[in-house]
């Protein structure tokens, strides 16, 4: 029988978890990041022998609860992935102040007021990711994602809820290309993958190297990964360094949300970034939250 501990994990207010998981899963129908009718975040994380399974849930504005299910030994680790996951310790004062100065961001700033920046837990998942997400549609992209965890993930089903493991490297690169490109992915992307594995197994990249460079350095370094350009170095850098210093240029889909918030405006978002800096990377995740918003795809906690 799995062992099972709680935590009560303060968060630096405000904080809003039903809108951190939004950013973080994109759609509904990702597989590993969970969030319940009831508004509990579930994630089932690689074990040494089985998964362990978190749940957190939300009651106070200023902490939340994680109940952690597996190996005793593995309760540390996970509880110190979920942290970095939900971005429990991150302060925006600055982004919160600067938006609220710019007229056409202000309301959309005070409905995600609380969402704050999730990170992979692994540059390894944030490299799936990004890659998938390459010159494609958000729905088109998290299909594939989703057809990549279903097919090498281990299914979990915790308390009536399924979920999966993300697939290690290893799961993945060690697959015949044929699952691969039936999965969804082009025969350029997964070369790309496949070279940002082999980079990472080898030790030639791993985090400690990207958090310990400037971003403008960090970028170069990713982009050293041949199919990895600006845009996708960015992602990686916002999603999976946690870096907010950061913002994906020339991204279509970015525009379109530009414009869905802002109107008929002419914006400049070079000045709008520069007044946004160092924390510019928090307008992608809010004009993520608008689209999904405005689809009404975005999960939002039962009222208490």
């Amino acid at each position: 029988m799995a062992d099972r501990s709680r935590h009560e994990v303060a968060v630096a207010a405000p904080y809003r978890l039903d809108l951190t998981v939004s950013a973080l899963r994109r759609l509904s129908t990702n597989v590993v990041d969970v969030l319940t009718p009831d508004g509990q975040y579930v994630r089932a994380i690689a074990g040494v022998r089985r998964p362990v399974i978190v749940r957190v849930k939300q009651e106070r504005p200023d902490s939340f609860i994680v109940t952690i299910d597996g190996a005793a030994g593995e309760h540390a680790r996970a509880l110190t992935l979920v942290r970095r996951i939900l971005g429990v310790d991150r302060e925006l004062r600055h982004f919160d102040r600067a938006a609220s100065h710019i007229a056409w961001q202000r309301p959309l700033a005070l409905r995600m007021r609380g969402v704050k920046p999730p990170r992979y837990p692994s540059l390894w998942e944030a490299f799936v990711n990004a890659i998938a997400f390459q010159q494609v549609s958000l729905h088109a992209a998290s299909a594939i994602v989703r057809r990549l965890i279903t097919t090498f993930g281990q299914p979990v089903e915790s308390g009536g809820i399924l979920s999966y493991v993300f697939p290690s490297a290893e799961q993945v690169l060690g697959a015949d290309d044929g699952l691969l490109r039936a999965a969804g992915l082009s025969a350029g992307k997964l070369a790309t993958l496949r070279r940002a594995g082999d980079a990472l197994a080898s030790g030639a990249l791993n985090e400690a190297m990207l958090e310990e460079r400037p971003s403008a350095d960090a970028a170069a370094l990713l982009r050293q990964i041949k199919g990895i350009g600006p845009w996708t170095a960015t992602l990686i850098l916002l999603r999976g360094v946690g870096r907010l210093d950061v913002f994906p240029m020339n991204d279509t889909s970015v525009a379109r949300n530009l414009a869905l918030v802002a109107g008929a405006r002419t914006l400049d978002v070079g000045k709008i970034l520069e007044a946004l800096s160092p924390q510019q990377g928090m307008l992608y995740y809010h004009l993520l939250l608008a689209r999904l918003e405005a689809r009404g795809e975005l999960a939002r906690a039962p009222a208490a």
